[in-house]
């Protein structure tokens, strides 16, 4: 991950916008972010954070939202934060704006408006930024894929907190566990722990209900068993538990069975004497019986000999009804007649009631004749009916005439009203066209001019950018012109020493006797001997190699510069010699005019919809004028045509509606007096045919009762009985038949008769006998029975405790293994040695790898003295695992981080946080972290130790790093030159930047 950019508006201390050019900063490798305190150096972090995560750093997380906002800037200035950077090969642009209060655009008072993020991807291709997301969650996905780290890992290894890893040296096991926890997301092992401990109460818990389960059923089994069953004194978990109760239950079941078979042969005794018992007690009760029923028949025969009077007076009111049944049809039909009659008498009286006075006592016929009279001159008025319909049809249309001139009046007025502002509004809607004609026009003559400024003004910032590379460039090559001169007279100058003294190397080489390379004697008395100033042939191709490298430099420089200087050409070809800020306000200036011609454009099309729709809504207005004129003329002339009709109209129904408000009133009358008078007519008819009929019946029913032997009609009916009256004496009548017949057949009977003759029987004494032998078998039953049961319950309980053991010894052998496996995790299992957790054990490798990454840079910070080792002895509680030690190579021992002074402490805890952004990094997938922060801590080092810190950081360079500290020190400032300064004043902080 490399930051290139990060611009800052109205955040934090910073009112206005502030940009950091980090590229131009990382080419130092190192920089200085420097300020005094309370300027804002932290924040500058606190917004990368920000852009990334959308939070800020540790304890400022609180620190969202409004809380955010720079209280120097301006109402109207939002706040926001946008970082360029590069991130696994992709070039991304996050700009995230915090939500805010800002004051409202109509009205008064404070409106708030959301958060935003955007996401946006530099195509190499096409040159060009492309929108990605706009969605926080999806850019916070995004982001930490591809940084592979959290919030509290970036924090933790990219902005490098001094004071946290300073605690962390001296920190316990305890709270280390709980910072690599964090970074290193270990949960996953505290969670299987978890996991293991939750699995072990639970086996735990099942065995122990089982064990309570099996020892509830054993006790059952020896409530069922009672003393036949002894069962000791046992709790769940106990050994030996399952046999125990096993073996117990086997002795119940053999005693309960024996038992069974006892009371099996008591019960077939007891049947056998309630047997004889039950014999003894039916003969006893049939005597008795036999004895009683002849008694009743006795008592039954002397109550019918005295109620024989009653039966005569019944049998004779019995045949006298008989008689009367004859007179029964004809005393029907003369009260149906009587009944008739007066309804008819009754209906004629209601219809003469509402007759004329005149009408009210003549006959049927004379009523008929008056009804008919009515019909007649009703049917006279059927065609003045017609017309009075006619008239108002008639009215009705008059009234529309009216109505259709008023609506047509309304529309002349507003279509007058409308059509006399017609010329105005059209010139108006036209002038709107003629102008975003213009504006579209102009923005096409714009769009043509903006792409070429722009081009122009991306040379003229490379021309700026290649001028000062230039220099540089051409500073380099000179200065590596003079280190090639330099190497080459040194490579000559070495090699005339060497050829100076190669008879000393000659010389070096002869031995007595053997010839000379050179002159081929084999004596040699006086060789050559090497002065001080010899070099040999090693150093001169090393200062040969030298001369090569130099001159190879040289010509990479010669080559980059050339480059340097055609790009340069290329650019200044392009942009002339006009300042790039001339360039930028040309450019802002064209963007402006394009953006404001382009909103003016932008209304063509509806000014055109406008238009078209008023030119419509004219030739409407136009057209219902002139509909509305053509229809006031036909009304004019129907009005004409509906009065003449309606007054011949009214003059003839004046004539019939005689008397009454109207026709149909005149008619209405007539019909109702119609209807009355062949009501009353047909009333009267009905009247005396029923009296007739009355006088008939009246005949008949005297004949009737003369002939069934009656006086007068009235006898035979007062002898009529009822169908109650009659079902009631023919039952007393059968009751006594069947009574004198049943008391003669039981006293006729012969077993009665002579269980009559026989002593009365001895009931109770029977009845006794057979209760006890009853009471004697219930309970031999209830024994055999209670038998059976025990017999089936201990059978019952034994198969279910049986198969509970089966069940349980699996369980059991479960819950050993995740019992040892939770003691093995949690580090209390004798297994354990060193009694550490999981957890502790994975973040103690964690720690491991940390410690020797650390220490290859604290020994060149410390010149080799001290050597950061991890320890897993036992510490607090008897734990052990996270410790962290100090090898001191001048005493040769090892003693505790908390031992050091406050400079060592300083570049320690830097060399474990370096180390520590190391292994963490390769565990996020290996993402290089190009740019890293170091806050504060520098202070506290001397000269010496400041240097060698500085030294290894500067090493960082070698794997393409850069790396900003965050402090106040002055010496530093004079060291490294890349700074970043942040300047505090009363309009809040602004940043200055300085080069290398």
């Amino acid at each position: 991950m490399r930051l290139h950019r990060l611009d800052i508006t109205a955040f934090g201390p910073f009112g206005a916008t502030q940009s950091v050019d980090f590229d131009a900063l990382s080419a130092a490798g190192l920089f200085l972010l420097h300020g005094p305190t309370g300027a804002g150096k932290t924040s500058v972090l606190d917004a990368v954070c920000y852009a990334l995560y959308g939070t800020v750093p540790g304890a400022r997380q609180s620190a969202q939202g409004m809380t955010l906002r720079s209280d120097h800037a301006a109402p109207g200035t939002r706040t926001e934060v946008t970082l360029d950077l590069t991130v696994a090969g992709r070039r991304l642009e996050i700009t995230r704006q915090p939500p805010w209060e800002r004051p409202k655009l109509r009205g008064k008072g404070m409106t708030t408006d959301k958060a935003q993020s955007w996401l946006r991807e530099y195509d190499a291709a096409a040159g060009a930024w492309k929108d990605l997301s706009r969605s926080h969650q999806e850019i916070g996905e995004e982001i930490t894929q591809l940084l592979g780290m959290s919030r509290e890992q970036f924090c933790q290894v990219v902005l490098l907190p001094q004071g946290d890893f300073a605690r962390f040296l001296r920190a316990d096991a305890e709270a280390r566990g709980r910072l690599l926890g964090r970074l290193f997301d270990t949960q996953r092992f505290a969670d299987v722990e978890k996991r293991l401990a939750e699995r072990r109460r639970t086996t735990e818990a099942q065995v122990r209900d089982g064990d309570a389960a099996l020892l509830a059923d054993a006790h059952r089994m020896q409530q069922a068993a009672g003393d036949a069953m002894e069962l000791p004194e046992l709790s769940p978990g106990e050994p030996g538990l399952a046999e125990t109760v096993l073996g117990a239950a086997a002795v119940a079941r053999a005693t309960a069975r024996e038992q069974l078979t006892v009371a099996r042969c008591r019960l077939a005794a007891a049947e056998s004497a309630q047997a004889a018992a039950d014999r003894a007690l039916a003969d006893a009760r049939e005597l008795a019986r036999l004895q009683r029923r002849f008694t009743e028949a006795q008592e039954r025969a002397r109550r019918l000999e005295e109620d024989a009077g009653t039966h005569r007076a019944v049998q004779a009111r019995m045949d006298r009804a008989r008689k009367a049944e004859a007179v029964a049809p004809a005393l029907e039909l003369r009260d149906a007649a009587e009944a008739e009659h007066r309804r008819a008498a009754a209906a004629e009286a209601r219809a003469r009631a509402l007759l004329p006075h005149g009408l009210a006592d003549a006959g049927a016929a004379g009523l008929a004749a008056a009804a008919r009279r009515a019909a007649e001159e009703l049917g006279g008025l059927e065609s003045a009916r017609r017309a009075e319909q006619r008239l108002s049809g008639l009215l009705d249309e008059r009234a529309g005439l009216d109505r259709q001139e008023r609506a047509d009046d309304d529309v002349l007025a507003e279509a007058e009203s409308w059509l006399d502002g017609w010329d105005d509004r059209r010139a108006a809607l036209q002038a709107r066209i003629d102008t975003a004609q213009e504006a579209a026009t102009r923005a096409e003559q714009l769009a043509g001019r903006r792409e070429p400024a722009q081009q122009r003004l991306r040379a003229a910032r490379l021309r700026d950018r290649l001028t000062g590379e230039a220099d540089s460039v051409a500073a380099e090559e000179r200065a590596a012109h003079t280190r090639v001169l330099e190497a080459k007279a040194h490579w000559l100058d070495v090699r005339e020493r060497r050829l100076n003294g190669i008879a000393a190397e000659l010389a070096a080489r002869l031995t007595d006797g053997e010839p000379c390379a050179v002159c081929g004697a084999t004596e040699h008395p006086a060789p050559a001997r090497k002065d001080a100033g010899h070099v040999d042939r090693a150093a001169e191709e090393q200062a040969l190699t030298a001369y090569q490298e130099a001159e190879d430099a040289h010509t990479r420089r010669e080559r980059q510069l050339s480059t340097v200087r055609e790009e340069l050409a290329a650019a200044t070809a392009e942009a002339g010699d006009t300042p790039t800020a001339q360039l930028t306000r040309e450019a802002d200036e064209l963007e402006r005019q394009y953006a404001e011609a382009r909103r003016a454009a932008s209304s063509l099309h509806a000014a055109h919809e406008e238009l078209r729709r008023a030119e419509q809504e004219h030739e409407r207005r136009t057209a219902a004028r002139q509909q509305a004129q053509l229809r006031a003329a036909s009304r004019a002339a129907r009005r004409d045509t509906l009065d003449r009709e309606r007054a011949a109209l009214e003059a003839e129904l004046a004539q019939a509606r005689g008397g009454a408000a109207s026709v149909a009133a005149r008619a209405a009358d007539l019909q109702r007096q119609a209807g009355l008078l062949t009501d009353a007519a047909d009333a009267a008819r009905l009247a005396e045919d029923t009296a007739q009929r009355l006088k008939d019946a009246d005949a008949r029913l005297a004949d009737a009762a003369f002939r069934a032997g009656f006086d007068t009609p009235q006898a035979a009916a007062d002898a009529l009985l009822d169908d109650a009256g009659h079902r009631e004496l023919q039952r007393r009548l059968d009751a006594r038949h069947t009574e004198e017949a049943a008391v003669r057949a039981i006293l006729a009977e012969a077993d009665t008769a002579s269980a009559a003759r026989r002593p009365p029987a001895a009931l109770a004494d029977a009845e006794e006998a057979a209760a006890a032998a009853a009471r004697r078998l219930r309970e031999a039953a209830s024994a055999r029975d209670a038998a059976a049961r025990r017999c089936a319950e201990l059978d019952g309980l034994s198969e279910r405790a049986t198969a509970s053991v089966r069940r349980l010894a699996p369980l059991r052998e479960e819950y050993d293994r995740v019992a040892r496996l939770a003691a093995l995790t949690a580090g209390t299992s004798a297994d354990n040695e060193r009694r550490m957790r999981l957890e502790s054990y994975v973040l103690a490798a964690r720690l491991e790898q940390v410690a020797a990454a650390a220490t290859a840079r604290l020994q060149r910070m410390s010149s080799g003295r001290y050597t950061l080792v991890h320890s897993d002895d036992r510490t607090g509680r008897g734990r052990s695992g996270l410790g962290l030690h100090v090898v001191d190579a001048w005493t040769g021992r090892e003693r505790d981080t908390a031992t050091l002074s406050g400079g060592e402490t300083f570049f320690a805890s830097l060399a474990l946080a370096l180390g520590l952004a190391d292994v963490v990094t390769d565990e996020a997938g290996g993402v290089r972290l190009d740019t890293l922060f170091i806050d504060e801590g520098f202070g506290s080092l001397d000269d010496q130790t400041l240097d060698e810190v500085l030294d290894v950081l500067d090493s960082l360079r070698e794997r393409d790093r850069s790396v900003g500290i965050v402090s106040h020190v002055p010496d530093l400032r004079r060291r490294i030159h890349a700074q970043l300064e942040v300047v505090k004043g009363r309009s809040g902080s602004v940043l200055r930047q300085r080069g290398h």
